[in-house]
């Protein structure tokens, strides 16, 4: 069995890992970062704008990394920073128009590419994994 589990967290590290650097090459043409459409899309998914360190917990970087990233997204005219109104010291980001239509972009890629890389993999299966590794993260979630 610890065979089996090693095989496995393998296998998921690996997955993981090969997912995005798909996902990287498909964006490649829109002249992004990984690092970048990462940030703008957990930011385009938030039910509400999110601070600076709970966009950098949430792509699990320092708070500096994710400083500089947003400085970067900012000069590109992605997001702004705009001040809590609960808490004048915390800076929300907010997707811009065009931070908005890149995440439009870099959601239909991504569709795309879930659509072509699951194409011959059985429903079940799929369901099986998905429930599997849902199952996982509600672990996770709930030990932190």
């Amino acid at each position: 069995m610890p065979e089996l589990e090693e095989r496995f967290s393998n296998a998921l590290h690996n997955t993981a890992r090969g997912w995005r650097l798909a996902m990287d090459r498909r964006l490649k043409y829109l002249g992004v970062s990984q690092a970048s459409w990462m940030t703008i899309a957990v930011a385009a998914k938030a039910r509400q704008p999110l601070s600076q360190s709970e966009l950098a917990e949430r792509l699990a970087v320092e708070g500096a990394t994710m400083v500089a990233m947003i400085d970067r997204l900012v000069k590109a005219g992605f997001v702004v920073r705009e001040p809590s109104t609960a808490d004048r010291r915390v800076k929300r980001v907010l997707l811009t128009q065009a931070g908005n239509r890149l995440y439009d972009k870099v959601k239909a890629e991504a569709a795309a590419l879930r659509k072509e890389l699951l194409a011959n993999i059985e429903a079940k299966k799929l369901l099986a994994a998905t429930e599997l590794l849902e199952g996982l993260q509600g672990i996770f979630e709930a030990g932190s």
